[in-house]
């Protein structure tokens, strides 16, 4: 089992944040660099809704919170969710103290590298937001002005391929709610994110609305990641998972629990 963090840390089921689930993998994989016979650690990261969040009942929650607990449930491996922040998840996985990360993960080629992915289990793009009541209506409005963006991620990465074109200047955050608190104060003039994500924000009234999206170069699935070459085991585990509630109809009622809001 990987070192414990010292982070808010989440064990269990879906709607179940602090309950040890009551099943277990025949023992981690020998290719395992962390796991014990009984148990992982998982890593996400702390605000990515509708994928991970604190509800208003002080849950964590959210697509993957739900999707990761349905495929322990089914496959039957022990986890521990340790909310980090998606940098922090990484860096915990690439040190050997979680074995795997869940955390609205884009599989690119760069990624593919350094990690092996599960199957994808959700199909996203990117976009721009601006304040909803703000002055900021377009792309072509950001000449001359600073962009907010999520360290290491593909929006970051599609409003530095187009940061010259526009003639916006870039600062980056750690967490998407730092971001968005950036823009609503005016520190910078749009954000860019993952579209379900700034979609969900905008239906919840975070006071932002979306000026721009590219859903061609940077359209990517997430997918579950280990560190390449290691816990084959729980990787495969989650496959078979995924692969049985997508089959029995519990994948499309998580979708549908965060996305027909």
């Amino acid at each position: 089992m990987a070192n414990s963090l010292s982070r808010r840390s989440f064990v269990g089921i879906v709607g179940a944040s602090a309950t040890v689930l009551g099943l277990g993998l025949a023992g981690c994989s020998d290719n395992s660099s962390s796991g014990s016979a009984d148990s992982y650690i998982i890593a996400t990261d702390t605000t990515f809704a509708p994928f991970e969040f604190t509800n208003d009942n002080n849950e964590f929650v959210g697509i993957d919170v739900d999707t990761l607990a349905a495929c322990a449930e089914v496959s039957g491996f022990e986890y521990e969710l340790q909310s980090l922040g998606f940098d922090a998840a990484v860096a915990a996985l690439e040190s050997g103290q979680a074995d795997g990360v869940i955390a609205g993960m884009s599989i690119t080629p760069e990624r593919e590298e350094k990690y092996d992915f599960s199957d994808p289990y959700y199909d996203s793009y990117v976009c721009a937001a601006a304040a909803e009541n703000g002055d900021v209506k377009s792309l072509d409005d950001l000449s001359g002005r600073a962009v907010a963006c999520k360290t290491g991620t593909q929006s970051a990465a599609w409003a530095e391929s187009i940061k010259d074109q526009y003639g916006f200047t870039i600062n980056y955050f750690d967490q998407s709610d730092m971001m968005y608190q950036d823009v609503l104060t005016g520190n910078t003039a749009a954000c860019f994110e993952d579209y379900p994500v700034m979609a969900y924000g905008v239906s919840q009234g975070n006071g932002l609305t979306i000026i721009g999206e590219n859903k061609d170069e940077f359209s990517t699935p997430y997918g579950f990641a280990v560190l390449k070459g290691q816990n084959a085991e729980l990787l495969s585990a989650f496959n078979e998972g995924l692969a049985e509630i997508r089959s029995n109809g519990t994948y499309d009622e998580i979708l549908n629990k965060y996305l027909e809001a």
